[in-house]
């Protein structure tokens, strides 16, 4: 998950696999595959180098784990 900022700044957290569209609107619009839209402060690029990173962790995880088996 991913930790975002609503506009009226409260914070909320996304699963960057259910992601559909990120649009910049000029405000960064999230679209969801449920259908949920949410508009966030962070900026498009943001939002991309989070979800990256999160991709990364991930597999570093993974990496982790299969060397202590």
């Amino acid at each position: 998950m991913i930790q975002l900022t609503k506009m009226n700044g409260e914070k909320l957290y996304i699963n960057p696999n259910l992601v559909e569209i990120m649009e910049k609107t000029p405000d960064t619009l999230i679209s969801m595959l449920s259908g949920r839209k949410y508009y966030v402060l962070e900026t498009a690029e943001e939002v991309s180098n989070d979800m990256i990173d999160y991709y990364v962790a991930i597999q570093a995880r993974s990496r982790n784990r299969k060397k202590n088996l």
